[in-house]
């Protein structure tokens, strides 16, 4: 238990600090900006209450505001994601699946689940931060590709970060 805490409060504090110290400062084409920090609550294990998914996204998305002056559009995005994460794994995995290995990794479902269900996620949190960001609909072509184009560099970049620090 105290060794999960140790490990989970380090994906925190990494995800966290690269974020608003390297990855919010690039910006490609003026349009795409990765969000790697995400990766917390994804990896996070299937038996997390969802409770503690709400509260841990709440301070995942307050941490990442705080550094970014965007007055609670990473908050708001976050804790949809915790509320929303138990629905989706019920739905594309099997309750064996959930029971027989602790959490969503590359290495123990596969590359295909794990860029699908990274998608599903990165899809969710960036067309809502995007349009929460913009609020209005006035350009919505323009956030609609800024959405979809930093959601593939995000997915990229996440799972890259499984084959370089979560392989077996």
């Amino acid at each position: 238990m105290a060794n999960n805490l140790l490990k989970y409060s380090f994906i925190f504090i990494v995800s966290v600090l690269l974020q608003v110290l390297v990855l919010n400062h690039i910006l490609i084409f003026r349009m795409i900006s990765p969000f790697f920090y995400l990766i917390f609550l994804l990896l996070l294990p299937y038996d997390t209450p969802r409770a503690m998914l709400l509260v841990l996204g709440f301070i995942l998305g307050l941490s990442v505001d705080a550094f970014t002056n965007t007055l609670g559009v990473h908050t708001a995005v976050c804790v949809l994601i915790g509320f929303i994460r138990p629905g989706i794994l019920d739905q594309i995995s099997t309750r064996e699946t959930r029971e027989s290995v602790s959490a969503p990794r590359i290495s123990t479902m596969g590359l295909n689940w794990f860029i699908g269900y990274t998608a599903i996620f990165v899809a969710i949190h960036h067309l809502l931060l995007f349009m929460l960001e913009a609020f209005t609909f006035q350009g919505i072509l323009f956030t609609l590709a800024r959405a979809f184009l930093s959601g593939i560099l995000s997915i990229i970049l996440i799972v890259i970060s499984q084959f370089l620090f979560f392989r077996k």
